[in-house]
């Protein structure tokens, strides 16, 4: 397949620098830069031939007729003109470029047997842009028709025929060989990188699609967390309004803690509402689960130290809240770390440190290298990792994952905090 220009795919970096320059001039096709060539080679032709005949030859005692000399040179000049067709009528340029073959021979003396550029030049082309099977074949009868039609012409002894056959065929054949090995290297280029290509947009896809379902998960995290803060406020501000009368001071304190657990859930929505994209009916199987918390990393780990390996799980600092949405996104990037971890080692120990700093809540989570493994680990492409970075830019976390000194894994997510949010008046829990 070529471009507009001519090219052809996998072409030498030269090549393409040329290619250019041709089509900021207006030479733009096959044919016209076919015929560009074509000039090109019959002034070279012309020149290499007044070279040989006047210059070369009679230095090894070979001298050309006046007459025999210019119409040999014209004869090899209109051979490379015929090469404007070498691609768009790449037969026919073969058997006119033989045909003229033969009065080239009849003209050439018989110890100097001349031959231009030319069915070097249409070989390449034949062996380049046709089949092999095909190429052989033409290049095939066109060297039996030169053998054949020189014996007429010259009427040669036995090892002067033998000569003639010998350099045709060493001329179409290797010539056509050469075309057909750089063809075929083009072929070998571009079907890699066609497949590359495919692999990446294959690549692509699946992590698109596995963005696009940690989005819709994350979007019904944040649908249960907004409805269960919402639904306490509900709560609060009932009670907010029996307080008025008969107690105002704490009537004032709730609507304070109404109005700054308002604030906190709108911030929360803030962060996702025209981000996410959920489609009906591809909710997954969870649905109905409660939304898990920090709160709820003791379990976890237990349940993953009892279907996998040991799990420590260390907890430093004083206890905090954090918002809703970061409290989820935590929880579910340890979930994903220790679920990693159980995939790609087996039985390794494994550690959860959940820090709590003066102005950030850290999560990091570290597994042992696997002592033996006995059966890969299937390749997922890397998705969860997507996943847990989608979740960590989410809440504005920085996310970091990567290979530990001693052969395991590491993710560490580090969410900075702000001072903590106002509580609600006491004996006025939310629901």
């Amino acid at each position: 397949m070529r471009d507009h220009t001519g090219t052809e795919p996998g072409t030498p970096r030269l090549t393409r620098w040329l290619d250019e320059r041709l089509t900021r001039l207006g030479v733009i096709g096959v044919f016209p830069r076919d015929c560009l060539l074509a000039a090109a080679l019959t002034v070279l032709t012309f020149v290499l031939l007044t070279l040989l005949i006047w210059f070369v030859a009679p230095e090894d005692g070979v001298s050309f007729d006046p007459t025999r000399a210019w119409l040999l040179i014209t004869v090899c000049c209109v051979q490379a003109l015929l090469l404007c067709l070498r691609r768009v009528r790449p037969l026919l340029c073969l058997a006119l470029v033989v045909g003229l073959q033969l009065p080239v021979i009849g003209v050439s003396l018989p110890e100097a047997t001349v031959r231009g550029v030319a069915p070097f030049v249409v070989a390449y082309t034949i062996g380049s842009v046709l089949p092999s099977r095909h190429a052989l074949l033409a290049v095939g009868a066109a060297v039996l028709a030169e053998s054949v039609g020189a014996a007429f012409v010259v009427t040669p002894d036995l090892l002067t025929g033998v000569a003639y056959v010998s350099a045709s065929a060493l001329t179409y054949l290797g010539a056509t060989f050469v075309g057909t090995y750089v063809a075929t290297s083009r072929r070998y280029v571009e079907l890699v990188r066609v497949r590359a290509e495919e692999a990446v947009r294959e690549q692509q896809t699946k992590i698109q699609g596995a963005i696009g379902a940690e989005r819709t998960r994350m979007a019904r995290e944040l649908h249960d967390v907004a409805a269960h803060h919402l639904s306490g406020m509900v709560v609060q501000a009932a009670a907010v309004e029996r307080l008025i009368d008969r107690d105002p001071a704490a009537a004032k304190a709730g609507v304070a803690w109404i109005r700054s657990q308002g604030k906190e859930t709108l911030d929360n929505l803030r962060l996702v509402v025209g981000v996410l994209r959920g489609r009906p009916g591809h909710e997954g199987g969870d649905g109905a689960t409660p939304v898990p918390g920090l709160g709820m990393l003791d379990d976890l780990v237990r349940t993953v130290g009892t279907l996998a390996g040991p799990v420590e799980f260390v907890r430093e600092g004083q206890q905090r809240a954090v918002s809703p949405i970061a409290d989820v996104a935590l929880y579910r990037i340890a979930q994903e770390s220790l679920s990693n971890a159980r995939q790609h080692a087996p039985g390794a120990a494994a550690r959860v440190v959940l820090r709590f700093r003066p102005r950030s809540v850290s999560l990091e989570v570290v597994n042992e290298p696997p002592a033996r493994r006995t059966v890969p680990a299937p390749r997922t492409g890397g998705v969860g990792l997507v996943g847990m970075r989608e979740r960590a830019q989410l809440i504005g976390a920085s996310f970091a994952a990567g290979p530990t000194a001693a052969g395991g894994w590491s993710v560490t997510a580090t969410l900075p905090t702000n001072d903590p949010v106002a509580s609600p008046p006491e004996g006025e829990a939310p629901a």
